[in-house]
Formats: structure tokens, C-alpha cells, sequence
């Protein structure tokens, strides 16, 4: 689904952020992204959600070469992205229910087609008395799992979070981990990065490290 080849990063004129990045996401995986503040994980994210282009070396998403795509290709393969930002990115004039709905909405479906999948997905994540209230109303842990579940509303192959757990407590991200666990269970692709090291203790899924720039893996258990 993903591979990275010899990957390389830098803004400007500047050192490089990402260093010869190989790793691959077969179909179906799940993966930890962590590392210290600064260390790139950000940036890595963003090139797999095409906000940019790599520097140097091969990027191949869902069989495509990014770096000889046309801008006019890649709206279609955002699609097949989930994406969940950590400070949520939801619309205040807009309810749940709405802000859910909205990747759907914007590619042209009727509410009459998603209406019933939409409230099913807020069940789904414990949203289901807040479909009607708006952002400002709901806690942060609310907020989060709006999030969540506006990334997956397309069904994507894909799901990028980016410190999903970082506004919550503890009960409530184990809670959010279970959401994407199961989200895998269903054949999406996961990578979440994070600080948290007590819910990647949780997990036995692969994490890769950024550390400099420079990618490491582990295994669940901390092995290299």
C-alpha cells in the first residue's frame, strides 16, 4: 500500500528532516510512528497524505509513483485517506452530525444516502446522544472521537492519526486505541504517531522510531 525508498526531506535551503526513510505499510497493517518533538513525524505524515513532495528518493502510494503524479491525480487518492489531526480541525458551526458527514457530503452524496451510516458510525464511538450538539459544547475526548470517526465515514484504506491520544486521559485513550484496532479488524491500514508510550505498551504492533530524521523499528515488545 505504502513504500518508501531512500526518502529524503528538506524545507528550503536547510538541513534535511527525513534521511533515507525506507519502510513499507503492506494492506491491512498496523504501525506506531514515535520519536521526539522535531524529529520529523509530522513531515512524514504529510508526505503520505501528499501535502508535499519528497525531496529525494521513491514514495509509491497505493501502487502510484508520487513524485511523477499530476496534481490532478491526487484528489483521488486524499479520498482513500483517513486522516485525524491531534487539534480535531472540526467545524463550529457545524453539528456532530454534520462534521461527520462532511467528506461525504463534499463528494456529492445526498443526506438521504448517508444519513442512517453516519448515525450508525456515531453509535459506533459513543456519540450517538451528541449527533445534534455543536463542537464548542463537547469535552475533548468527544471532540477526538468526532474526529475519528469523520476520518473513517469514507471507509478509507488508509488511516493517518496524528497523536490521536494527546488531549485525553488515560481511560479514554485505551478507548480510542480499541476504536482503531477495530477499524484494522475491518481491513483498514493504521499508523498513528505518538509520544504515548504507555498505549504502544498496549499494542504489539510494529513502531517505527524517527529519531534525527532517521527511521528505526521495533517490535510490540521493544525488540529491535
Amino acid at each position: 500500500m505504502v513504500r518508501f525508498e531512500n526518502v529524503g526531506l528538506r524545507y528550503g535551503k536547510g538541513p534535511e528532516v527525513l534521511r533515507d526513510i525506507t519502510f513499507e505499510l503492506e494492506p491491512g497493517s498496523f504501525q506506531f510512528l514515535t520519536g521526539p518533538s522535531g524529529a520529523g513525524k509530522t513531515s512524514l505524515l504529510r508526505l503520505l497524505f501528499l501535502a508535499m513532495r519528497p525531496t529525494r528518493g521513491l514514495i509509491t502510494l497505493f501502487g502510484r509513483d508520487v513524485a511523477t503524479m499530476s496534481r490532478s491525480h491526487m484528489p483521488d487518492l486524499r479520498r482513500r485517506i483517513g486522516t485525524v489531526f491531534q487539534d480535531f480541525r472540526l467545524l463550529d458551526h457545524l453539528t456532530t452530525f454534520e462534521n461527520v458527514a462532511l467528506p461525504l457530503r463534499v463528494a456529492g452524496e445526498k443526506p438521504e444516502s448517508y444519513r442512517d451510516n453516519v448515525l450508525e458510525l456515531l453509535n459506533w464511538v459513543g456519540l450517538a446522544d451528541h449527533a445534534n450538539a455543536y463542537p464548542p459544547v463537547l469535552s475533548g475526548g468527544e471532540k477526538q472521537r468526532a474526529a475519528i470517526a469523520r476520518a473513517v465515514v469514507t471507509r478509507p484504506e488508509l488511516l493517518l492519526a496524528d497523536e490521536p491520544t494527546g488531549n485525553v486521559d488515560p481511560a479514554l485513550a485505551m478507548r480510542l486505541l480499541r476504536l482503531f484496532v477495530e477499524l484494522n479488524r475491518f481491513g483498514t491500514t493504521v499508523l498513528i504517531a505518538t509520544h504515548d508510550t504507555h498505549l504502544i505498551a498496549q499494542s504489539t504492533a510494529q513502531v517505527m522510531n524517527l529519531d534525527k530524521g532517521v527511521l528505526t523499528f521495533k517490535d510490540g515488545n521493544g525488540a529491535s
